[in-house]
């Protein structure tokens, strides 16, 4: 690799062709990662010479490896110049810009190109951002180059040590704030970024990137707060109120939020991402008919907008017709389509065939759609094995016996954890229907907190062997606090994010007199509807079906241990025998949550309250056991997931 880029600097374009054509020859399909790598030089090597022909043929060969190489598009811009193509030299580097922001010589093409052909708000968007990364530090420049890129480590590294000589400089702790945010280290983005704004106040994207986070990390009040603040500097900026709107959503104020998206639309009609906000909150509050009409708009202001068409299937009552379905199969025939839109539109096909009772071609593109997005992102069955084994260790018996009751003895919060898709929204939508329990969300304090520990030297959970003792109880206390936003004053309220099953020890030792449930369903039902389902964000272990498997038994066995060290402080609800028997199940659910019972929670569906979930049409519907056995349609394709449960 060295010897290429060597031959590349000295302009010997023949002995760095000749060097990338032997070590592809040497390589074959060994190294994916490394194939690529040397078939961009190869392409960069064949412009340089001017074999315009090759190059293309070399870029060919790479994109569908790589199909967000970003300075692969650029050199595609590159050919397209000399052969005096500008509109679609145009359309390339504008592709790479997008996949890579910190591409400087695009943007600089980018700018004469829009200056000959227009749009003016292209080239002043372009202009703007020459400007933009010409005056940022050379390295910082460079470690955003390196994030964009997706080698997150070594950003960071020279990130870090840009600021030991440059403490508090706002581009260097907010690129720092967003390579923690990709590494999903969302604690110390949050410190950073809340410490950003404090010092630079006047410093907009660095506030933007804070209201962005804060909405991730389900803080929707505080969100809120920053969304103002920018709207303050920009009143009538789009994109900050629409952030506002988003955190209205999060804390219920969603006919307020409602208002907003349509005062946009009102200036704009031709943003289809606004679309999609608005189908969403008219989705939470139940207006399923409003929603599917702000879905279809959004598709048909851009036709190759896959997130519409994936929102319209995960209503999971939406029929596409006939001419519908004729235009996803077209767009995903389209190959300029982002890898994002291919693979929500993979899994909208996947679940209209599977409603039209066409199995083997549903399961064709919910296995294009699962690979398609596992090769996004990176998950390790031996990661979790590891924190599942930490789990075990520290919280033993012995380790609840020296810290028995030192947390907040508020009895309010019931959690509901288990797996996704296995019953969790119907569990919430039953308590939540009673007069003494507050439904809220999916909340993240407890993930939150679990990630500050982490921080620490000894590493979550091993630290809990290390803290002060007293501060178990403000730990709990400032859940009480934190989740306060998201309640309406009831008794109790329940949180239901379901990743908490990692973190039972945890709140056990914060919060003694919580209650918690466990939503459990059969494996093959709740793997296989984990497997159709694209999830907003995490839940990465669900894109292969081994991994699913893999996770499912080693939450059982966590499960297993929670039930050993802290008999009794769990209830398991099995899904079937909810569906079976729904006054059985709610009574015994209520009595464990020492509740009275009340009729209404048989009559869940009746139920006014804002649901964000996929099943959320679901549970506005009296119960139905057709999904329990839906996966059998597509048994002959588990063979995979059938050989570890049966």
């Amino acid at each position: 690799m060295n010897d290429i880029k060597g031959a590349l600097q000295s302009g010997n374009t023949d002995k760095a062709i000749n060097l990338c054509q032997q070590a592809l020859k040497n390589l074959g399909d060994k190294d994916k990662e490394q194939q690529v790598d040397i078939l961009y030089m190869l392409a960069v090597a064949q412009r340089s010479k001017g074999a315009i022909v090759e190059a293309n043929q070399t870029l060919d060969t790479l994109l569908p490896l790589a199909p967000e190489h970003s300075r692969a598009y650029q050199e595609q811009g590159y050919l397209y110049l000399l052969t005096g193509d500008k509109v679609k030299a145009t359309l390339a580097f504008a592709k790479a810009s997008k996949l890579n922001p910190a591409l400087l010589a695009s943007w600089q093409q980018l700018s004469t190109l829009y200056a000959e052909l227009g749009p003016a708000s292209g080239q002043n968007h372009a202009t703007q951002q020459v400007e933009y990364l010409t005056h940022l530090p050379t390295e910082i420049r460079g470690a955003r180059d390196l994030m964009y890129e997706g080698k997150l480590a070594l950003a960071d590294k020279v990130c870090r040590r840009f600021l030991q000589n440059h403490k508090h400089h706002a581009e260097a702790m907010l690129l720092l704030a967003e390579i923690g945010m990709q590494l999903k280290l969302y604690h110390e983005a949050e410190f950073l970024l809340e410490s950003c704004v404090e010092i630079h106040p006047a410093h907009i994207n660095a506030r933007a990137e804070y209201v962005k986070l804060l909405s991730k990390l389900g803080k929707f009040s505080k969100a809120k707060q920053q969304a103002d603040l920018l709207l303050s500097k920009q009143a009538d900026s789009q994109p900050f109120l629409a952030a506002k709107a988003s955190a209205m959503v999060g804390i219920g104020e969603i006919e307020a939020a409602i208002a907003i998206y349509q005062d946009i639309l009102k200036t704009r009609n031709d943003l289809p991402g606004i679309q999609l906000l608005l189908g969403h909150a008219y989705k939470a509050q139940g207006e399923i008919k409003a929603a599917i009409q702000a879905y279809r708009q959004a598709y048909k202001i851009r036709p190759s907008f896959g997130d519409a068409y994936w929102s319209l299937a995960n209503t999971k009552t939406y029929q596409f017709t006939d001419s519908e379905l004729t235009l996803m199969h077209n767009q995903l025939n389209n190959v300029a389509l982002e890898v994002d839109d291919k693979i929500h539109l993979q899994f909208a096909l996947a679940k209209t065939y599977e409603d039209r009772l066409q199995f083997e071609q549903s399961f064709h593109f919910y296995q294009s759609a699962n690979n398609s997005k596992k090769d996004c992102i990176h998950y390790s069955q031996d990661k979790l094995e590891e924190q599942i084994s930490a789990q075990k260790t520290v919280f033993s018996r012995d380790f609840f016996s020296a810290h028995s009751n030192l947390g907040a003895a508020d009895p309010a919060p019931i959690f509901i954890v288990g797996l996704p898709r296995a019953g969790s929204t119907l569990l919430e939508q039953i308590l939540a229907s009673h007069s003494m329990v507050d439904g809220t969300m999916e909340l993240h304090n407890i993930l939150g907190l679990a990630a500050r520990l982490s921080g620490s030297k000894s590493g979550y959970p091993n630290v809990m062997n290390e803290i002060d003792k007293q501060y178990f109880r403000r730990f709990g206390e400032q859940f009480i606090e934190q989740t306060q936003s998201y309640r309406q004053g009831a008794p109790y309220f329940i949180d239901k994010m379901p990743n908490n099953f990692m973190h039972i020890g945890l709140i056990k030792t914060i919060l003694p007199n919580a209650k918690i449930i466990d939503a459990r369903r059969e494996p093959m039902a709740c793997c296989f509807s984990g497997y159709k389902q694209l999830f907003a964000e995490g839940q990465e272990f669900s894109y292969d079906l081994s991994d699913l498997a893999h996770y499912y038994q080693s939450y059982q066995a966590l499960m297993t241990h929670w039930d050993e060290v802290l008999p009794g402080f769990v209830l398991r609800v099995q899904h079937e025998d909810l569906i079976d028997d729904l006054e059985t199940q709610t009574r015994r659910l209520l009595d464990f949550c020492q509740l009275p019972f009340e009729a209404n929670c048989l009559e869940f569906y009746k139920t006014k309250r804002a649901v964000k979930t996929p099943s959320s049409e679901q549970v506005r519907q009296p119960i139905n056991a057709n999904a329990k056995e839906q996966w059998k349609h597509f048994a002959p394709y588990l063979s995979e997931l059938a050989s570890v449960f049966k």
